[in-house]
């Protein structure tokens, strides 16, 4: 199976380019207000629609209001939403669009159990778990956290290189892989000779763990 990547974070319309030419499936806009990612909904969604037919765009939220949503919505009604606070699943299901529900990993927290509640996610990320911030640190955490044979195709992030991809690759095999740190100059600055690297890392793995 061919790992998908996804390249989050993107402020800028030629990083968007970049992650697109060199074989990106999804590329993702921060519409959390308190991330040094962070993009307006109107200037996201005039780098979507740059972005070709069969890249998926992502919306990241953490605990917006419907207003927030709704903002998003507007700037980019095809975007798929992903939720990466305390939202209820009811609240994610209720905007009509496919929706990713994130989670950081943490010893003693269940993850089948806490992603049960959320079913009606077309995919499950899971994340570094941190107490003050949602995604994004850059750190690497436990894959053994990790469970096996979940419902929902799984979504790994947190801390991925382009020197580590393998292993994650080998040995969660996972859906897709979510990058954004490792990927920059600076945050919400991507570099294309970095992504370029982390993509032909991935396609490698694929072809030695197929």
């Amino acid at each position: 199976m061919r790992t998908r990547i996804k390249i989050c974070g993107i402020t800028r319309h030629q990083d968007a380019r970049a992650a697109v030419d060199h074989g990106t499936d999804a590329i993702g806009f921060i519409q959390w207000r308190k991330s040094p990612r962070f993009i307006e909904p109107v200037a996201a969604g005039d780098i979507a629609r740059a972005i070709p037919p069969l890249v998926t765009v992502v919306a990241v939220f953490v605990n917006p209001s419907r207003e927030e949503v709704e903002a998003t919505l507007a700037a980019m009604p095809f975007a798929t939403l992903q939720f990466h606070g305390d939202e209820e699943p009811d609240f994610c299901a209720s905007f009509g669009r496919p929706w990713i529900k994130a989670v950081g990993a943490k010893p003693g927290r269940d993850l089948v159990k806490y992603f049960n509640g959320f079913n009606g996610a077309s995919a499950w990320l899971v994340d570094e778990f941190h107490d003050k911030l949602y995604g994004g640190t850059g750190r690497k955490f436990d894959w053994k956290l990790v469970p096996r044979d979940l419902a929902r195709p799984l979504i790994l992030s947190g801390g991925l290189d382009a020197e580590n991809v393998d292993e994650a690759v080998r040995t969660i095999r996972p859906y897709a892989l979510d990058v954004s740190s490792s990927v920059e100059t600076a945050k919400g600055i991507k570099d294309a000779a970095r992504i370029a690297a982390f993509i032909s890392e991935v396609r490698r793995a694929d072809q030695r763990f197929s």
